[in-house]
């Protein structure tokens, strides 16, 4: 959890932007996420934040589930049963999500003051839930392009993660994984909370809706 909050919590938005010579919590919505970074530098120094930012959600959950993986396999604990070891492994991925995506929202790097952890919930869904993954990404791109609202997107893909994961458990005919879902229950009310400037500005009708840039910022010299 250690290692997830660690990787999580790397600023590559504020880090990519200081070498340009900005510091990019001085423009646009000041926060260090993809979004900010494609509205104020471009769109490809803005696709390369949001794959890493990506990235360091799905690498630590990605690889502490193969270590809790083999772990059980090779260690098999007299205390669980073969039954329990989906849980177990459910549960150590979910914890290790959590402490990235928190890594990424507090980051200590910046006074533990980060970005929203859209892109980074999206890496750790990536990394053990693909189809909560596919099925968020789908309400994403359905409610950005009836809205062109980034933040009104994100918040409808977070909230539709725990009912995703209720579908997919009655398709499957599985009960419902508890880890999962306090996971998804986590990500929703999360997602909220870090854009409750987005829905004032929204409510409000001052929220902007996002326009390619037609040219990045200067570098300053």
């Amino acid at each position: 959890m250690a290692g997830s909050y660690l990787v999580g919590s790397l600023p590559f938005g504020f880090w990519i932007a200081r070498m340009r010579g900005i510091d990019i919590r001085e423009h646009g919505s000041g926060n260090i996420g993809a979004t900010n970074i494609f509205r104020i530098l471009g769109a490809p120094t803005g696709v390369i934040v949001f794959l890493l930012d990506i990235l360091k959600g799905y690498a630590p959950v990605a690889i502490g589930k193969v270590m809790v993986e083999l772990k059980v396999k090779f260690a098999q604990p007299a205390f669980i049963e073969p039954a329990g070891n989906y849980e177990l492994i459910s549960t150590a991925c979910v914890l290790f999500a959590l402490a990235a995506v928190i890594g990424h929202n507090y980051t200590f790097w910046l006074g533990f003051k980060g970005g929203k952890g859209i892109a980074t919930s999206a890496g750790v869904m990536l990394a053990f839930m693909p189809g909560v993954f596919a099925g968020s990404l789908i309400v994403w791109v359905v409610v950005f392009s009836l809205s062109r609202y980034v933040a009104l997107a994100s918040m409808a893909a977070a909230l539709a993660i725990p009912l995703q994961i209720f579908i997919l458990a009655m398709i499957a005919n599985e009960p419902v994984s508890i880890p999962k879902l306090c996971f998804g229950i986590f990500a929703a009310i999360m997602a909220i909370w870090r854009h409750r400037s987005n829905i004032s500005r929204l409510m409000a009708g001052k929220e902007l809706r996002f326009e390619r840039k037609k040219k990045p910022i200067e570098q300053k010299s």
